[in-house]
């Protein structure tokens, strides 16, 4: 069993500090409570402390595939000084979210693994952080005819299945999203 690196006594004055300010700033009507961890899903996620949000506002937290929850968290985890090693230390969660996330995560790994293993091609997913990238090569670990790799940069990362015996394709990086032209007079 891995030891505990964040207590609750040493996360919560200085996350809930932060926060206050940014919700007050904000003008989100939530309310959170910042929590000893839960091992929900102990395979794929096992933090060691969780802040739950609650209130009116907790749909504009998870709106955009919960955008500003992941955002806040992210925010918080760089207030506390943490490390990329620690990120999965530290759970923001509202309307339990996140247990949903995760199986949604996991049906999602199976199903792309079931279509890798009858069509023989490799299966790409659209890019995520590297938390959901994670449970997503936890969900296929003991699948023996795929195998899982992230591939891509940055926020462009993402995972690929590929059959077993077959080796890693060189895919062209995903073109980043532009603006469109203007038409018209120049003034």
């Amino acid at each position: 069993m891995s030891q505990r690196k964040f207590t609750l006594s040493g996360v919560e004055s200085r996350a809930g500090e932060f926060l206050r300010a940014v919700i007050g700033k904000a003008g989100f009507e939530v309310s959170y409570e910042i929590c000893e961890g839960e091992a929900r899903h102990p395979d794929f996620e096992n933090p060691d402390v969780v802040v739950k949000f609650s209130g009116p506002d907790v749909d504009l937290l998870l709106a955009n595939k919960a955008e500003v929850l992941l955002a806040l968290e992210q925010l918080t985890m760089e207030t506390l000084r943490m490390g990329p090693e620690d990120h999965s230390r530290l759970c923001f969660d509202a309307n339990d979210y996140r247990m949903l996330r995760i199986e949604e995560l996991r049906l999602s790994a199976l199903t792309a693994a079931e279509r890798v293993k009858r069509s023989g091609a490799p299966f790409r997913f659209n890019p995520m952080n590297s938390r959901e990238r994670r449970i997503i090569h936890l969900a296929l670990r003991n699948e023996a005819a795929v195998r899982s790799e992230s591939a891509g940069l940055g926020p462009q990362r993402q995972v690929v299945i590929y059959p077993a015996n077959m080796p890693s394709t060189a895919f062209p990086a995903a073109e980043p999203a532009r603006a469109p032209m203007r038409r018209g007079r120049r003034r």
